[in-house]
């Protein structure tokens, strides 16, 4: 089961991964920033498979793409968020981070919890018993963020890397 990290509002790209991190785009040196200023214990307990929970706005700031590639190299796989900025939601995408919103889920989550999340339906189940329908990605950002990201899709369609 993975387990619930959350964050309030206005979560920005330098919370995300700061500045002086930015000097790689390795996704598992990367990681190692993930969150030191605003939980420094984030990068040492997150677990593969665990999910942020992050409230409006999550991701502004800058539209670096080394804040979703650091959270994938962490191991988080899914976002679920109140709303995002939508160049950090682009990104996500692109890099094969899989972002969903819905207030609800974000308001009932917290830190610790046990949480499933169904990528193609978008349900969000917190403490086993408590289910959330984010809306789903539309179907071909759904195709991107399966493949691995935008570039891992295109070399897939293009058979380079087969």
């Amino acid at each position: 089961m993975s387990r619930a990290w959350c964050f309030g509002d206005d979560v920005d790209t330098d919370q995300i991964i700061p500045a002086k991190y930015l000097v790689t785009t390795d996704p598992q040196e990367l990681a190692a920033g993930a969150f030191i200023g605003a939980r420094p214990e984030f990068s040492e307990e997150v677990r593969e498979g665990d999910v942020i929970f992050g409230g409006e706005n999550f991701g502004c700031g800058s539209s670096r793409e080394h804040a979703p590639i650091c959270l994938l190299g962490s191991g988080v796989r899914v976002v679920v968020a109140a709303s995002y900025a939508r160049i950090f939601y682009r990104n996500s995408i692109n890099t094969g981070l899989m972002v969903l919103e819905c207030p609800e889920a974000v308001a009932a989550a917290a830190d610790g919890d046990d949480v499933s999340v169904d990528l193609k339906s978008g349900e969000i189940r917190i403490r086993g018993s408590e289910l959330f329908q984010a809306r789903p990605l539309a179907e071909e950002a759904l195709k991107i963020v399966e493949a691995g990201g935008l570039m891992a899709l295109v070399k897939k369609q293009i058979g380079v890397g087969s």
